[in-house]
């Protein structure tokens, strides 16, 4: 494990997020734990075509209907890039209504490539600027589970998902 995938890692651990490593080959072992059922979400993007993830497998429904969404405990869905000294992640809005899937469930389970993972908030934007210039994008940089204080007491999942749980896919296992 570098330097990088640690800070990442003891991030998300101070945010109570829980992450599991595992090799590509393994990944449909690791939705299974991580899953809540009734689960849904999106189809990755090109970048993890490659590991063809398992997600109906797992009992996730691709490309929910609202019912479907309004059911699920679970939205499962890919980052762009983990930021390991906030550990935080990059999840980039897409047509098939990802930001449905990561927001409006109670547990969000999120997969990253480890070479995804940026040291610090600076290299995330450096590696991020060239691809939403040309898109005219945006993404949401989620850190940790939603948690609200505002009426005194800390509430988790006030705004979206009260546990987070990630995913990191080993690279060359």
């Amino acid at each position: 494990m570098t330097e990088t995938d640690a800070t990442f890692e003891a991030s998300l651990d101070e945010l109570g997020v829980s992450v599991t490593r595992t090799a590509a080959s393994e990944v449909g072992a690791a939705l299974d734990e991580a899953v809540r059922e009734p689960a849904v979400g999106v189809a990755p993007e090109d970048e993890f075509t490659e590991t063809s993830l398992p997600f109906t497998e797992a009992g996730v429904e691709l490309d929910p209907t609202p019912a479907a969404l309004d059911e699920a405990r679970t939205g499962v869905s890919t980052a762009d890039l983990g930021v390991a000294d906030y550990g935080s992640l990059v999840l980039t809005q897409t047509d098939r209504g990802s930001e449905l899937v990561t927001l409006f469930v109670e547990h969000h389970v999120v997969l990253v490539h480890e070479a995804d993972i940026a040291p610090d908030m600076d290299t995330a934007v450096e590696t991020l600027e060239a691809t939403l210039n040309r898109t005219r994008g945006s993404v949401i940089l989620a850190t940790g589970p939603s948690a609200t204080a505002d009426m005194g007491a800390l509430v988790r999942g006030a705004h979206g998902p009260e546990s987070v749980h990630v995913i990191v896919i080993e690279e060359g296992t």
